[in-house]
């Protein structure tokens, strides 16, 4: 009788996030990514969304104890090497995952603060915004916003009054050195700013943590708008850590891959350009 050897699985990483029926965003994007480096990915699902490549429509939030019991389920049964946070949904879902999360100190943890969708949707209300700067920033690891994020999140909502009208500059904070530092200051022990939205004729993503800038790298900027290209940062971010790189290292490696995906991007409907993330399997064919 032969005797069935398992084969040693591949590093494990634990993904919440809202679906997308398109394919380009969400938590099919985030397994397609980490698939495509080799990892498996666990998904939570934490809201289910309407959209197509244009925008948003609506979205569904899971039950907060919906998500906490699909993530303890799957972290009380594998072995997690790391976890990747994007769309939320609800208040009480941040709380959730929190609440999660905390038990599992050691876990490198990227978090990906969706605010809105490509085209501008809202999916995080203020409040969703304080419980998160409040219960996930200070269990983060590596925080992945776009410039934009990063000063609405540097605004730091919390302080502000209900109903108050923003004054012209609104405490923005315009300088994104200042903004990591700040957000820094509220827990994460790096952020990597993307610079996508910013000016120029190359894209410049910076990374920071306590001592400032860790490394900084341009990119080409590429024609065209692209949906899904933060989910694949964060996720393969994530991957990365998960196949035992450094913070450092994983950044650097993640945004070589992103800029490969958008590289090689198609457009498959009447909206935004899709990240091609198995772009190596068509490299022969080209």
């Amino acid at each position: 009788m032969s005797t069935f050897v398992s084969a040693t699985p591949p590093p494990i990483v634990l993904v919440f996030a809202g679906t997308d029926p398109t394919g380009g965003a969400g938590l099919q994007a985030d397994i397609l990514t980490l698939a495509s480096l080799g990892c498996h990915a666990l998904s939570v699902v934490t809201a289910v969304t309407v959209q197509d490549t244009v925008g948003v429509d609506d979205f569904l939030p899971m039950e907060a104890d919906w998500i906490a019991d699909q993530a303890r389920s799957v972290l009380e049964d594998m072995p997690v090497a790391a976890i990747k946070i994007g769309m939320i949904g609800s208040v009480e879902a941040v709380a959730a995952i929190a609440e999660v999360v905390s038990d599992y100190p050691d876990i490198p943890l990227v978090l990906d603060p969706v605010l809105t969708s490509g085209r501008g949707d809202t999916l995080a209300n203020e409040e969703l915004m304080s419980a998160l700067i409040d219960l996930l920033l200070p269990q983060t690891t590596v925080l992945t916003p776009n410039s934009i994020e990063a000063r609405r999140l540097a605004e730091d909502p919390v302080e502000e009054e209900e109903g108050d009208e923003p004054e012209a500059d609104s405490g923005a904070v315009a300088d994104l050195a200042a903004c990591a530092r700040q957000l820094i200051d509220l827990g994460c022990e790096f952020v990597l700013i993307t610079g996508a939205h910013e000016q120029g004729a190359e894209v410049v993503n910076t990374l920071y943590n306590t001592r400032g800038v860790v490394h900084r790298q341009s990119w080409e900027r590429l024609p065209g708008s692209y949906h899904g290209s933060g989910c694949t940062l964060a996720a393969a971010l994530a991957g990365f850590l998960a196949l035992g790189q450094d913070v450092a290292e994983a950044a650097k490696e993640a945004q070589a891959y992103t800029w490969k995906t958008l590289k090689h991007a198609y457009r498959p409907g009447m909206g935004q350009f899709i990240p091609d993330r198995m772009y190596w399997a068509h490299e022969d064919d080209e």
